[in-house]
């Protein structure tokens, strides 16, 4: 049973802000969305549940690692989170300006249909590579934990676990959609560049505010 000392007490905008970037079409939807188009709906949710898995792994690495970092130093906390919405920003303008490249890339599903081990294999290594993630876990998700908690640590755990278990069912939901109404995503290239450029938006407003949260909150 989770004590009240574990939950911080900043969570419910942590979800609201964990709903914004999971929802926001980013590397992870994208390429879901890609195998949704190429090779169905199984292929896809292959694909969510091995992305799951690789942003699991990194939510505890940061955790394990940022946890005892973040709770002695307040200089470094907020370096982490500038440097970190920072990067949000430049990877935001970066999605909107690559947006009719992206959009082109996934359109062309060559190749063929993988099996559902080599998806969620190719999905772990989207997901755990996937820069947004880095960041989140890195830089925003600090931003809502007490650091003067004595356990900061397991709230970084447990927030990272939330992001997990609404991410799987954002991009299943994407997945499963997409795999659905495949003719209708890939016929018209316009949809995936509002898409992309969408995420890239929702990026940049929540780089600006990590940073913003330094000195308002």
């Amino acid at each position: 049973m989770l004590t009240t000392d574990l939950l911080p007490t900043r969570l419910w905008e942590y979800l609201i802000a964990t709903i914004l970037i999971v929802l926001a079409p980013g590397p992870s939807v994208l390429f879901i969305i890609a195998r949704a188009i190429a090779w169905g709906r199984a292929s896809a949710i292959a694909t969510v549940a091995g992305n799951t898995v690789g942003v699991l792994m990194i939510s505890l690495l940061v955790a394990v690692g940022l946890g005892p970092l973040l709770q002695r130093s307040t200089l470094f906390y907020n370096g982490i989170q500038w440097a970190g919405g920072l990067y949000l920003i430049y990877l935001g303008f970066q999605a909107i300006k690559a947006s009719k490249l992206v959009a082109s890339e996934l359109q062309k599903g060559d190749g063929a249909k993988p099996t559902l081990l080599a998806s969620a294999k190719n999905g772990f290594w989207v997901g755990a590579l996937n820069p947004k993630t880095i960041v989140f876990f890195a830089a925003i998700l600090p931003a809502f934990v007490d650091q003067e908690s004595s356990n900061l640590t397991a709230q970084l755990i447990l927030l990272g676990f939330i992001f997990c278990i609404i991410a799987f069912i954002s991009d299943s939901t994407y997945g499963l959609l997409a795999g659905t109404a495949r003719e209708w995503f890939a016929g018209d290239i316009k949809r995936l560049i509002v898409m992309r450029r969408f995420g890239g938006m929702v990026m940049v407003a929540l780089g600006i505010f990590t940073i913003a949260s330094i000195y308002l909150l």
